[in-house]
């Protein structure tokens, strides 16, 4: 890989230093905002830089446009804007025929940072091979190059929504004109809307592949884009041709359905950490008798409730206990109610060891832990400084992004803290708006990625959302990896999902 120079279109801050972009070519220039008040829109930024790389076994050279979209300009005023990562394939003769994916996380709150340096961008961050011990402090990994992107078969562009990475709210703007459900994938389709026209790809085919919560945004905006007299009152008519989600997070019903749903998580786990008995069974087997027994018996028992006598109850966590690695007595205890929270700390009592929430392959120490969901968790711990750290050192070494702005990973307090989720709340009915868009468009297809290891948005949640609405079967196609809620983390997991990507991509299924 290799850069083939940087051009900056515009820059906010007057007199911004460029000492480090000393002898590339196409330095950037510093501009000031428009008319000099504090007041005004600032310009929009905008930097571009060449490479190459090899992608599936093809060499491909490529402009990178980290940019500004401004939103709201229609009402003779923009209020915030909208940062991206455009990954565009050069020497395309007929940009029509060249499929482009639309790719962001979630939180909400959350910037792409972790799909764009974790599995799809053409470099990502290396964690080493072993996924589940990644180093913590520095000297960091450094990025990579990944051979397993998608870039030679589409363009990616990594949205960071309003509040996230380098987009924020402009003067004039309010978080409640953005921070909420309907509002995000109004943001978001206005800002697909405005990237097809500025780059003359309204004809090419077109993805979006969200995840956790970005699985939501994509079920909105799939909506919105369309449009209508009651989503978003206007008729972009933006289709497209396939939807991807990954760690689904469209509920997976409350309650009792919610503690059948995530059964198999926890015997994925415990098959992983060696607390059942494998013999004589294989690792899907075991995964497929968790779900018939969550789905049939446990079902039951829960049902129950207090009708079940003592030697039923027994019996339910006898197998229990055998699915999922924790003893009869915790299981009583818990009246058959095994939270995930409780069976991160109880699965490797006996080591004094917890399991990560996000992805239960990581452990940290029980003594000392804290109490705060992210921070604390094992998972989240350990593998975020990596993430962090590669990417600042990818825009400011490869990229060349000057910004000295602060780079929101996930913003929880101005963002996640004010989400309006609304009257549907986050159970909503969002896989039903899933639905009727693939009914309004028969030719799109929906791809839906789980990690085994995923305690938050577990994969028999999914199952359970996406089967209790009409979805047509033969255009939908769900996949599994070990892995947790990132479910691209570890070789095995990447190289396969990256496959399935790109045979979705391409059409192939």
């Amino acid at each position: 890989m290799h850069d083939g120079g940087i051009r900056v279109a515009a820059l906010v801050a007057a007199g911004f230093l460029l000492s480090t972009l000393m002898g590339v070519s196409g330095a950037p220039r510093a501009q000031t905002a428009p008319g000099g008040s504090p007041e005004a829109s600032p310009a929009p930024r905008s930097f571009e830089s060449t490479h190459t790389g090899t992608f599936g076994a093809t060499t491909v050279t490529y402009t990178v446009t980290a940019a500004d979209t401004f939103l709201g300009a229609a009402t003779g005023r923009p209020t915030a804007t909208i940062f991206a990562f455009s990954y565009l394939r050069q020497g395309v003769r007929d940009a029509s025929t060249r499929p482009v994916t639309f790719i962001f996380n979630g939180g909400p709150g959350s910037s792409s940072l972790w799909i764009h340096v974790g599995a799809m961008g053409p470099r990502i961050v290396d964690l080493g091979s072993d996924t589940a011990h990644p180093r913590t402090v520095g000297p960091f990994p450094q990025m990579r190059a990944n051979p397993l992107s998608p870039l030679d078969v589409t363009d990616l562009v990594f949205i960071d929504p309003v509040g996230t990475g380098f987009s924020h709210l402009l003067p004039g703007g309010k978080p409640e004109q953005y921070y909420g459900v309907d509002e995000d994938a109004r943001a978001t389709a206005e800002f697909i809307e405005a990237w097809l026209t500025q780059h003359h790809r309204w004809s090419s085919p077109k993805f979006v592949l969200g995840e956790s919560y970005g699985t939501i945004r994509v079920c909105e905006l799939l909506k919105v884009a369309f449009g209508g007299p009651f989503a978003g009152e206007q008729l972009p008519a933006i289709t497209f041709n396939g939807a991807i989600l990954l760690g689904t997070a469209l509920g997976g019903g409350g309650g009792e359905v919610a503690l059948q749903s995530l059964l198999p998580s926890l015997a994925a786990v415990a098959w992983y950490h060696g607390k059942v008995d494998k013999a004589g069974r294989t690792f899907e087997g075991f995964i497929q008798e968790a779900r018939q027994f969550a789905a049939a018996d446990y079902g039951a028992a829960l049902y129950a409730g207090t009708r079940l006598t003592a030697e039923q109850r027994q019996s339910i966590a006898r197998r229990m206990s055998a699915l999922i690695g924790l003893s009869e007595d915790d299981i009583l205890k818990s009246d058959l109610r095994i939270s995930a929270e409780e069976f991160a700390g109880e699965l490797l009592r006996d080591r004094h060891l917890q399991l990560g929430r996000y992805d239960a392959r990581y452990v940290l120490a029980s003594r000392g832990a804290g109490s705060d969901p992210v921070a604390d968790d094992p998972a989240m711990a350990q593998y975020v400084p990596a993430f962090v750290t590669a990417f600042h050192e990818y825009l400011h070494d490869e990229l060349r992004i000057p910004l000295q702005e602060s780079y929101q990973v996930i913003a929880f307090r101005d963002v996640n803290a004010h989400w309006k989720y609304g009257a549907r709340g986050e159970e909503g009915p969002y896989a039903a708006d899933l639905a009727a868009a693939m009914r309004r468009t028969p030719a799109m297809r929906l791809m839906v990625g789980a990690g085994y290891y995923d305690l938050v948005t577990p994969f028999g949640a999914a199952e359970y959302a996406l089967s209790h609405v009409d979805l047509p079967r033969d255009r939908t196609f769900f996949k599994y990896y070990a892995s947790g809620h990132m479910a691209y983390l570890g070789a095995e997991p990447t190289q396969e999902l990256m496959r399935d990507l790109r045979s979705f991509l391409s059409g192939a299924h």
